[in-house]
This record gives structure tokens, sequence and C-alpha cells, in this order.
């Protein structure tokens, strides 16, 4: 109980800075596509390019990325097919297979893991992060593009997409051993706490749009279905198989796993909506939902789950 009351009370100031962002599109006029653009094109490659380039590159650390984008690449293209019997050609299916395989791992999963982990476990949590990115960036990008447009110009749009490039970049930076400078280490570090903010303020922002028709109960349904059942079942399953026959992971891994496999949905799929004008209204009221839900169903599962491992 006392570490549930700790998680809950360290969560609060995320969701000051979702209501900061909400008063800043309704009362500032401020652009949510100028702040989705920024995050996409911008700031979320640096980023990437910085976890790359600092991760321990090991057989055992890069497994993590792998697996949770193998597991995200599954529950989208999953939901791609019950989206297409739901929603017929309504690109809503896109952007709602889009969130089945994608998580709030930036902006919501850091910060609680800072809470919660030593520094040493913490940089696996970002190395694990990667995957749920490659997978945005690859074929989380394509299937929300696809929504509005053909398969050649969705491939042309993912090809585009600096984040793929800045990740080889790093990773060949990183095992080359090229070291960098003091001054732009330092500067990575404004990238980082940038990634954050503007990926909560963008979820207040979305919802600012949101009124009475926004709320597709199907839509909420089957991406609440995803995140918060299917996703962390089959990490259980995962952590059981890991444990009984396969022992490749340590008690940290499973610590890690169960925290990214509930966390809300992605703040992103509000950039990428946005982006692609396929219902931001309606995916920013499922992500923040999402995220009110996670208040207490994240600090629950964490104590509940991670204390006992």
């Amino acid at each position: 109980m006392t570490l549930f009351i700790s998680l809950l009370t360290k969560l609060l100031p995320l969701y000051a800075i979702i209501f900061l962002g909400f008063i800043a599109a309704r009362y500032l006029n401020a652009q949510k596509e100028t702040v989705a653009k920024l995050l996409i094109y911008i700031i979320a490659p640096v980023v990437v390019f910085w976890g790359a380039y600092t991760v321990p590159a090991n057989f055992a650390n890069l497994s993590l990325p792998v697996l949770f984008f193998a597991i995200a690449c599954l529950m989208c293209l999953v939901f791609l097919w019950i989206g297409k019997l739901v929603y017929k050609e309504d690109p809503a299916k896109n952007i709602m297979a889009f969130t089945a395989g994608a998580a709030n791992v930036g902006y919501f999963g850091l910060p609680v893991a800072m809470m919660i982990f030593s520094d040493r476990i913490f940089s696996l949590v970002v190395v694990s992060v990667m995957g749920f990115i490659l997978y945005e960036s690859t074929l989380g990008f394509f299937i929300s593009a696809n929504g509005r447009h053909g398969v050649k110009e969705s491939l042309i749009k993912t090809a585009k997409l600096p984040t793929i490039y800045a990740f080889i970049l790093g990773l060949l930076l990183n095992l080359a051993g090229v070291e960098l400078g003091p001054t732009i280490v330092a500067t990575f570090a404004y990238f980082k706490g940038a990634y954050s903010l503007l990926g909560m303020m963008l979820i207040g922002m979305g919802l600012s749009l949101v009124c009475k028709t926004s709320f597709d109960i199907k839509f909420i349904s089957l991406s609440f279905l995803a995140k918060f059942a299917l996703w962390p079942a089959i990490v259980v399953v995962v952590i059981t198989l890991d444990r009984q026959f396969l022992h490749i992971y340590d008690p940290q891994a499973y610590r890690i796993m169960i925290l990214l496999s509930v966390v809300p949905l992605a703040a992103n799929a509000v950039a990428y909506a946005t982006e692609f004008k396929t219902c931001p209204d309606k995916v920013s009221l499922a992500v923040t939902l999402s995220t009110l839900f996670a208040l207490f169903y994240v600090p629950l599962v964490v104590s509940l789950l991670i204390g006992s491992i």
C-alpha cells in the first residue's frame, strides 16, 4: 500500500502537464499540429539517436527492444484485422491498430521508471523503449499513414521518417566507439526533457478538441482491451516461459517488462492522428481516458506484481 500511495502521488505532476496542454490549446491558441511535427520529425529522432548511442550493445540488452518490437507488431496486425471487421473502410481502424501496438513508454513510462528503479535498471528501460520507438517509426507509422494514403505513398512517408536513420546512426557510432564532446552530451539532455514535456502536453492539446461525437465506445473498448488486458497477459506468458524453459532474463528484466506492458495508450497516437487527419479528437479522448485510468492501474500493478518479483 505504501508503494501504491507513493507512486500515485509522484504521477500527479504528469497530469498537471496534460492540463497545461489543454489550457494552451483552448485559451492560448497553441497549435497541436506544430507540436506533433516537432515531436515526430525533430525531437523524437534526437532522443532515439541518443538512446541507440548510449546503450550497452550486448545480446542480452538488445534482445529486450527486439521482444517489445515483435509484440507491438503482432498486436498492431491483430487489431488491424479486428478493425477491418468493426470499421470496414473507415481509417479509424488504422490508428486504432497503431494504438494497440504502441504505448506511452516515453512520456509516461520513463518518468515512472525513474521513480521506482535504480539508475542501472533505468538504462535497461531506455533500451527497451527503443523497441516501441522502432515499431512506431516503421510498421506503426506505415499502418497509420495507410489509413489516408495508398501503400506506395505510405511507404515513401515511412522511408522519409528521420527516426529510423537516427537509430541506425546512433548504433553505428556506439559500436565504433566514437566519443561525443560534453557540449553535445549536455544538449541531448534538453531534448529528452522536451520529449516528455511536449508529449504529455500534446494529450491535453488534443483533448481541447473533444466533443460529444468524439466518444467512440468501440475505439475506446478495443484500445483498452489491447493495452490493459492483452499486453500484460502476453508479457506474463513470456515471463513464465522464460522462467520455466529459456532463462534469458533476470528479475530486473521481468520488472521492466511488467511496467512497460501496463503504461497507457501512446501520446504519439495523437501526433500521428493529427498528422494524417485521422479522427484526432477520438484518439485524444481515448488516450486521455487511458492515462486517467493508468493513474490508479499502474501503481496497483507495480505494487502487486513488481514488488513480488
